[in-house]
């Protein structure tokens, strides 16, 4: 392995890359600097100039965590296409492939610009290609890893000459690569920008609009009113400096705040014939006369008294007398008032341990500590959790208890923090299945085998009836019903081919007849036919070739494809391998390439492949081909809806007719909503739902789909 740098002013670099040991990591301190411009940006520009090894599948640049790519570029030598990565909303990874092949040993200029929805593929300083994709959501976390010529130390690993490899995160940035190609109209974010800021204002609008009307409401409410701060006192509602009398106390309402004093009783001196005796509704004793002789047996109490709350009436011989309740104190001499004994701050209680005293008007209570349970009034012992099933700990984990609580030890066979345990499997579970108990994996529809390591064949199985214009090719997890030569789709997709229509091979000019013949359409093909009276050659057309009739020939763009001319049609077919033959072409057959250094290492590192075998990984169909990994994502039917969702373990959308259900939108522009304000949305504007902070809404097509965001809560 060889790798050079030359380093400019402006920061560009030279790059020679070659071999399979290589550790091409961008400086922690360049990446972090880097990643932060272009983290949450929807405009920028990647651009290199390189060249690549003919054949070699390899990275030009990755920025990724795990399995997440948030921007990835790369050039399939062995499938002919440049493919950009990218996260969109919902953390979904997106693949968007361009076929084209760079991988040919010549030097190129490459720009991928990306502006909003709009995607532009640049080579050599020419236009491309142009697509409308989902949105990028550079959502780049800090820990993300920043590779130049590779994926990650093994795989992606790109081989040949790259320079000025650049992120360039401003508008239409090819420029920068191709000055001659001068910006002339607005961006599709300058677009995209604008729309959001539409929507960011009706929103601004709505929310504004609320706050006026109940502002307004208030304020017809305010206009003949006084502000004036009260005190509330036993349900009695007293303004600013009003004075009142509470038992004993004389209080005053000031500012909002209650403050009372201790009334203080004057000396009291009574003539003959009377005696200092309480009045009912007084503080302080009045001279009143002596009526204590006559009276026995009499009901004082009856008659009125001085007791208030907290206080009982008792009758005695000579009239009435005040007794404070079991559990208070008196505040005077004659019991009339009494005030509450706080038996747990005076250590009067009768709480055991475990137990916490908590007072109550006139007595208290032992509340038990967290953990335990009620032995009687006063105390409590350890609650056994584990024993009432009164615990947090997952099924397949083992309850022990302590003292004030427990704890949970997931059992053998799965691992976890007890209170969630999962399964554990010897290897992971292939092909998007779940591990559901030690060494059991669950396979996802289309794949069986101890670790869902196997593709069912639906088509051999006899799972699958296609339409007769139709044949079943098996997908890794799942097939399809593809269109037989001589047919295809009429736009009006079906899953069983019943869509196939035959093509009219001689009147859109895809026969192969010579000159001195005429072609003849047929269901699923074509004739070429000699005129009455002539005598033809059954040559062919190909490629705007004649090729004479018998003539055998390997194609120009395809070494490993054999055609021959019968008749005046052209019969292609792919080479077949013989692997006993010592001359047999390993590019055209690499299941018979036995080299050790042709083989090729699994993304887990578990797993080794012979070159020509082929798996999947993370809904990516992935071939090894002389100790190349190169993969590409899983070919999907067309899902021709409004509505579509990818399913849990699936790879594929699917259509849906519930909107709020659906994981991706059609967007017509046309299909507007009204919210709870009477403005109008936009399709796929989103807003807070008026009085809420967590309730999320979204126009789909005009319907209204709510949801709470339960990290909000």
């Amino acid at each position: 392995m060889s790798v050079h740098a030359v380093s400019s002013f402006n920061c560009m670099f030279i790059w020679f890359l070659a071999g399979s040991s290589r550790n091409v990591r961008v400086p922690e301190e360049t990446a972090q600097r880097m990643l932060q411009k272009l983290r949450g940006k929807s405009e920028f520009t990647v651009a290199v100039t390189l060249k690549q090894e003919q054949l070699n599948s390899g990275v030009f640049l990755s920025i990724h965590r795990a399995e997440q790519r948030y921007l990835e570029l790369e050039s399939s030598g062995q499938k002919s296409e440049v493919r950009l990565h990218f996260q969109t909303k919902g953390q979904q990874t997106h693949t968007e492939i361009f076929p084209y092949t760079l991988a040919d040993n010549q030097w190129h200029k490459v720009s991928v610009a990306i502006s909003a929805s709009h995607v532009t593929l640049y080579v050599d300083c020419n236009r491309i290609y142009e697509r409308v994709v989902a949105v990028p959501l550079m959502d780049i976390p800090e820990d993300a890893s920043f590779w130049i010529g590779q994926r990650n130390s093994a795989h992606g690993l790109f081989k040949g000459v790259m320079q000025d490899v650049q992120i360039l995160v401003m508008p239409q940035g090819y420029i920068t690569q191709c000055p001659d190609l001068n910006r002339t109209c607005p961006t599709c974010n300058d677009f995209h920008g604008l729309v959001q800021k539409i929507m960011e204002l009706q929103d601004i609008l709505a929310k504004t609009s609320s706050k006026l009307l109940l502002a307004e409401e208030r304020m017809n409410g305010l206009d003949n009113c006084y502000c004036e701060r009260t005190c509330s006192v036993k349900g009695v509602t007293y303004r600013e400096d009003q004075a009142w009398t509470d038992g004993c106390k004389n209080c005053t309402c000031t500012n909002g705040t209650v403050q009372c004093e201790t009334i203080v009783c004057p000396p009291l001196e009574c003539p003959d014939g009377s005696v200092p005796a309480y009045v009912a509704g007084e503080c302080c004793k009045k001279c009143q006369l002596d009526f204590s002789l006559g009276f026995k047996g009499h009901d004082f109490c009856a008659e009125g008294n001085t007791c208030m709350e907290h206080s009982d009436c008792v009758n005695l011989d000579a009239g009435a007398s005040c007794s404070c309740k079991e559990g208070f104190r008196s505040l005077r001499p004659d019991n009339a008032y009494c005030e509450d004994i706080d038996e747990c701050a005076e250590g009067k209680h009768y709480c055991r341990e475990n137990t916490m005293c908590v007072n109550t008007p006139g007595s208290f209570m032992c509340i038990c500590h967290t953990g335990y349970i009620r032995i009687d009034d006063y105390s409590c012992t350890e609650h056994d959790e584990c024993v009432s099933g009164q615990h947090n700990c997952d099924e397949n984990a083992l309850c022990f208890n302590t003292v004030g609580g427990h704890s949970c030890s997931c059992k053998p066979g799965y691992t976890g923090n007890g209170t969630i345990c999962k399964a554990l499997c010897d290897g992971l579970c292939l092909n998007g299945g779940s591990c559901v108990s030690p060494n059991t994996c669950v396979c996802t529809q289309g794949f069986t085998g101890q670790r869902c390591e196997t593709d069912i064949d639906e088509c051999s199985e006899g799972f699958v009836e296609c339409d007769s214009h139709a044949t079943c090719v098996n997908l890794p997890g799942w097939y399809h019903c593809e269109c037989r030569d001589g047919y295809h789709d009429n736009g009006m997709f079906t899953a069983n081919g019943e869509s196939c229509e035959d093509i009219d091979e001689c009147k859109v000019g895809r026969s192969t007849c010579a000159n001195d013949t005429i072609c003849f359409n047929l269901d699923g093909g074509y004739d070429c036919r000699c005129p009455h009276g002539h005598n033809c050659t059954g040559d062919c057309i190909h490629d705007n070739k004649v090729k004479h009739n018998g003539q055998i020939w390997v194609l120009d763009n395809d070494r490993c494809s054999v055609c021959s001319c019968q008749m005046g049609q052209v019969m292609c077919r792919r080479m077949v391998c013989d692997c006993e033959n010592p001359t047999v072409d390993l590019f055209c057959c690499p299941e018979c390439d036995p080299r050790l250094s042709s083989q090729c290492l699994h993304q887990n590192g578990l797993l080794t492949y012979a070159s020509g075998d082929t798996w999947t990984e993370n809904c990516q169909q992935c071939q090894c081909l002389q100790g190349e990994v190169d993969c590409w994502p899983l070919s999907c039917p067309p899902a021709d809806c409004d509505f579509t969702l990818v399913p849990e373990g699936e790879c594929c959308a699917r259509c849906v007719s519930d909107p709020c259900q659906a994981h991706s939108v059609r967007n017509d522009i046309t299909k507007t909503c009204e919210d709870e304000h009477g403005i109008t949305r936009f399709s796929g504007s989103s807003w807070l739902k008026h009085g809420t902070e967590c309730t999320l809404c979204q126009c789909k097509n005009g319907h209204i789909c709510c949801s709470v965001d339960p990290m909000c809560l």
